[in-house]
Parts: structure tokens; C-alpha cells; sequence
């Protein structure tokens, strides 16, 4: 089994609080990958960056004082673009950068029907791409992981080729670098 993961693409990290012209820019691309997974057959999972409104008193708030992905409102929402395709299939709210709910359910998968590939496109490369990547690895060390580096944006440009550089010693193939 092959599976394809989207990571927080959220308006507040596109067009919201949090968003750059980068991740505006990789719209297209990730859509155009979702569309080509759910012709491949893929299983396709979505994450999405979860705050209560006490963001700002949590550890993350105080490093990154930036209210976001506040559950409920449309900064936390998927990109309209991208909500047709999560209709129907898993979305996993994570309230932190990496989400261990992932690793276990792809960990359960695994036992069932093998996972062979897993590839994480989305936002932010620098942050919960490279955690979330870095995690499957860990719950799944037999799978062969991938980021597809034209469906992701970094905080800066400068920060998505620091994390793609960081993630090939750790074994996840960097495809499609720009």
C-alpha cells in the first residue's frame, strides 16, 4: 500500500496568520498530487494544526506568540481547494508539529496490509513536514518515506532547503527538488 499525507494545508498557513507567498504558490502542485494519488489508488491522509484558545499560554504560544489553527474558525480549516478531496477520507487534528495518532494508525495499517511508501507533501517543510516525515520513519523503519519537495513551502525559503537537506541522511527521499 502506498500512501500519500497532506500536511496542514490550512488557510491561516497559506493566506491566513501564518501564510507566505511560497505556500500560495504550492496550491496547484498539491492539488494536482492529491488528484494523482486518488488515481494511483493511494489511501490519502490530512492533517491539520490544532489550537485551543489558550494558544498563547501553551509552550508553542510562547516561542511563537501567533494565534493560528484555532479549532473551529477559518484559519484551522483545510483550503477550500483541497476540501473536496478530504471529504470522506482521514483527517487528523495534531496539536503539536508531529502527530503520534499518525504514526500509530499508519503502524496499524502496516500490520493489515504493508506500507511500502509513504509520501508527505504540504506545510511547513521546516516544521511539521520534517516532524511528521522523521515520525513515520520511526513507526514505520521498513517503509520507504518521501517528501515531495514542489508540494511544500518552508517558513522561509531558506528553512524548506535547510529541512530537505536535513531529511535525506535520515533516509526520506527528497523528489521533485526545485
Amino acid at each position: 500500500m502506498n500512501v500519500l499525507i497532506v500536511v496542514d494545508m490550512q488557510n491561516d498557513f497559506v493566506s491566513g496568520a501564518l501564510g507566505t507567498p511560497e505556500a500560495q504558490k504550492i496550491v496547484p502542485a498539491v492539488v494536482k498530487r492529491v488528484k494523482e494519488g486518488i488515481r494511483r489508488g493511494e489511501q490519502i491522509l490530512f492533517t491539520r494544526d490544532t489550537h485551543g484558545a489558550d494558544y498563547l499560554e501553551t509552550q508553542e504560544g510562547k516561542h511563537l506568540p501567533v494565534p493560528h489553527c484555532i479549532r473551529g474558525t477559518w484559519g484551522w480549516e483545510l483550503i477550500d481547494q483541497l476540501r473536496p478531496y478530504a471529504e470522506g477520507r482521514t483527517v487528523l487534528d495534531k496539536p503539536t508539529f508531529g502527530s503520534s495518532q499518525l504514526g500509530r494508525l499508519l503502524q496499524a495499517e502496516n500490520e493489515g496490509t504493508p506500507v511500502e511508501r509513504v509520501t508527505l507533501i504540504g506545510l511547513c517543510t521546516d516544521i511539521c513536514v520534517i516532524s511528521n516525515a522523521l515520525l513515520v520513519k520511526a513507526f514505520l523503519p521498513e517503509a520507504e518515506v518521501a517528501v515531495d519537495a514542489a508540494c511544500c513551502a518552508g517558513v522561509t525559503p531558506e528553512s524548506h532547503r535547510t529541512a530537505l537537506a536535513a531529511m535525506g541522511p535520515c533516509q526520506i527521499a527528497v523528489e521533485h527538488e526545485a
